[in-house]
């Protein structure tokens, strides 16, 4: 079965996982980022038009193959559009590339240090369409700001609630508790992490297994403990705000821990370019967040 395939993939094979996600609030900046600004188009369904174009010239480029892009993250509209005639998911599959999709909706004001998700409305239709799309798994976020312990334990205790609405559906979710990389105390929030991070790995059922997506950690190898694991398939780090080479240097020191990267996979990539500096562009950054996924210092 595919599921089982997938599940080998993520849990063994070398490699990182490219996160196309940007929702609604920032894919202004993404596009802009890009080299299209917000006066080139009018309304949301312009906009989501041209990143699903973006995106679809990324998981077309022929560097961006289960070689080393091992899975993708997908925005919900990524999910339901189409690459070369064939559901997004299915295309990705084809070229050996896991799919999972965001859904989180945002964030709540800060309160305790931490950003909570905002509920998230019909999730279970978003998981069922998801499910019956070939979406091996899920990605949701929340943030934390500062070291606080009663802030930081709410954050994990309501990603590992989501998750087992998540885990019922067949799908195996992406916790992804991000510690920002402006926290005044960095360190002492993820140690507070890992220790809430830990409990809740050992009251999961032995049926259930998560994923980890986790701020490059201060301290090297605070969470490659989580690599070994039985509930967990995978440590991926998000790169934060940290340019390309700075998240490969920092994650190249975590052993266990391969990336999940946005903004450090595609910073460079410009409407403008032509395919052939497009695909160079592209194949240069796909090269060298493998590279830190693969080879540990």
């Amino acid at each position: 079965m595919a599921e089982n395939k997938m599940l080998a993939q993520m849990s063994e094979k070398s490699g990182f996982i490219a996160a196309l996600d940007q929702s609604g609030g920032s894919t202004p900046g993404a596009l802009r980022a890009y080299g299209i600004p917000a006066s080139a188009y009018n309304g949301d369904a312009e906009m989501f038009k041209l990143v699903h174009e973006m995106r679809v010239r990324i998981m077309t480029a022929p560097a961006f193959t289960g070689d080393k892009v091992i899975g993708t993250i997908l925005f919900e509209k990524t999910m339901d559009g189409e690459a070369e005639g064939k559901p997004v998911p299915t295309f990705l599959w084809e070229r050996g590339i896991v799919p999972f999709v965001k859904v989180d909706k945002g964030l709540e004001a800060e309160k305790d240090g931490v950003q909570l998700m905002k509920p998230i409305s019909d999730l279970d239709t978003l998981l069922a369409r998801a499910a019956k799309l070939g979406v091996f798994g899920t990605k949701m976020r929340s943030v934390i700001n500062l070291a606080s312990q009663d802030g930081i334990a709410a954050i994990v205790a309501q990603q590992f609630e989501v998750a087992a609405q998540i885990g019922r559906h067949g799908l195996i979710p992406i916790i992804e508790p991000e510690v920002s990389i402006k926290s005044p105390d960095k360190a002492g929030a993820e140690a507070i992490l890992k220790a809430e991070l830990a409990k809740h790995l050992d009251a999961l059922p032995h049926d259930r297994n998560v994923m980890l997506k986790l701020t490059i950690p201060d301290v090297t190898d605070t969470y490659a403990p989580f690599a070994g694991h039985d509930r967990v398939v995978r440590v991926v780090a998000l790169s934060g705000g940290y340019k390309r080479d700075d998240a490969c240097r920092r994650l190249a020191k975590n052993h266990g821990m391969i990336a999940s990267f946005s903004r450090a996979l595609v910073d460079d990539l410009k409407y403008s370019m032509s395919d052939a500096e497009f695909n160079a562009a592209l194949g240069h950054a796909i090269a060298e967040i493998y590279q830190a996924s693969t080879v540990k210092h």
